[in-house]
This record gives structure tokens, sequence and C-alpha cells, in this order.
């Protein structure tokens, strides 16, 4: 909904739009911004489409956003702000430090991410930074970032295979070191038909039609085992 008799006047305030499903945190979250502190909020939204359809009419500058709604990503409702609107800035504040999100959120093109319960003077400093179009990061999140950028290079097959996730690049690699889809489950302890879903996914983006022409590219490329890939395409 937007905010009621607060016009946009004054040209040095940064504008807030409040993207999240849960009320009580919005109203915290909304008592963070002040003018005095030189922030403004315009609009709040607990949804998807109420999200990009504030973002259009209210025009903020920062849209301050939650990963997960109840009626989309937050990921997808980032790339459909910034297509609407490329001077648009989006700050996620998220419960997630996963790293799939953390990446998916970065290539959306969210110019920050933070782990909710940050305190208010780390969520405004953030605010400012993006505000003026730089990037900002939790000091959780831009350790998980350090951590998996100076994986890659240790990572087998990262080179070779550079449009998979880190989750799927872990499952091949068990694919190709001899494990059944079910073991694949036990072991990142997730169920057979995530695991499923990540293998169809792979397959997709290596263009293989079954698990031993995956377990074959993921062998040349250093993942796995040297053992001769397993018949067929059963778990």
């Amino acid at each position: 909904m937007a905010e009621e008799n607060v016009p946009r006047t004054d040209v040095d305030m940064v504008t807030v739009l409040l993207v999240d499903d849960h009320p009580m945190f919005l109203d915290g979250l909304r008592g963070a911004f002040l003018p005095q502190d030189g922030f403004r909020v315009v609009g709040v939204a607990t949804n998807a489409e109420d999200a990009v359809a504030l973002s259009a009419s209210a025009a903020p500058h920062v849209v301050v956003l939650d990963l997960g709604l109840p009626d989309g990503s937050g990921i997808e409702v980032t790339r459909r702000l910034i297509g609407d609107r490329a001077d648009v800035k989006v700050l996620v504040l998220s419960m997630s430090d996963d790293d799939d999100n953390i990446l998916a959120a970065m290539r959306a093109g969210a110019h920050g991410y933070l782990i909710k319960g940050a305190d208010r003077e780390e969520i405004l400093t953030a605010m400012r930074t993006v505000a003026r179009g730089g990037a900002v990061f939790s000091p959780r999140v831009a350790l998980r970032l350090r951590a998996f950028f100076d994986s890659l290079a240790a990572a087998p097959g990262r080179s070779a295979f550079p449009e998979l996730t880190p989750r799927e690049l872990e499952i091949l690699g068990l694919l190709a070191g001899g494990l059944t889809y079910r073991q694949i489950s036990r072991e990142l302890c997730i169920s057979d038909k995530t695991v499923r879903n990540h293998i169809t996914n792979i397959f997709a983006k290596l263009q293989v039609t079954d698990r031993a022409q995956a377990i074959v590219r993921a062998r040349n490329a250093g993942l796995g085992a040297a053992a001769p890939p397993p018949q067929g395409n059963h778990g």
C-alpha cells in the first residue's frame, strides 16, 4: 500500500519501497527510515505483484526486498523491478545466506544483500551506499562470497561448467563419484525429488540425455572417480 500524505518534494531525500510479507517486521523496518536521516518511505508491499506495481507508481530510489514472498520469488521480483526501471536500486534483506540465493540475487541485479538481524545503522549505511550506486553486503554474506569465490579456483570442473550452480556442481561431483540418487540425497540431507530436480537441470545445462553421458563429461573435467560410468539413467 502507498504511504498517504507524504509529499515527495525534497530532492535530497532517498525514497524507499519496503517489500516483506511479515507485517510486524515491515512496521519495525518502516520505523528505521526517518526524514531526519535522509529517507522517506513511499510505499510498503507484502507480495510480489504489489511490489512491482508500487515501484512503477511511487518510483522509489531504493527497494528493500525480502526473497520469500507468498506469490513469487524475490529474485524474479528483482529482475522485474530492474527491467521496468533501470535506475531503481534493490537491497535484499533476507533470512537466507545460502550461496545460490546470494549469487542469484546478484545476477538478477541486486545492489546489496543483508541478513535479517542487521542493526539499524548497518541498514541505513547500506541504503546510502546502494542509493549512490554502490554495492554492499553484510559481513556474513561477504564471508560466504569470499569463501565461494576462493573455492572456484580449487574446485574441479568449475571452469568447465560455469553454467552450473554450486549445488548442481556438488551433485554432479557426487554422481561422478559413483553415488546413486538416493545416496546423494542422504549425503546432502535433501529429498530424492530435490536431487532428481537438480539432475534434470544438470542434464539440460550440459546438453546430455542420461547419467552415463553426464558422468563422462564430469570425469573428463576432473570430477569424481576414474571408474567406468554406470549404464542407463536409473537412480
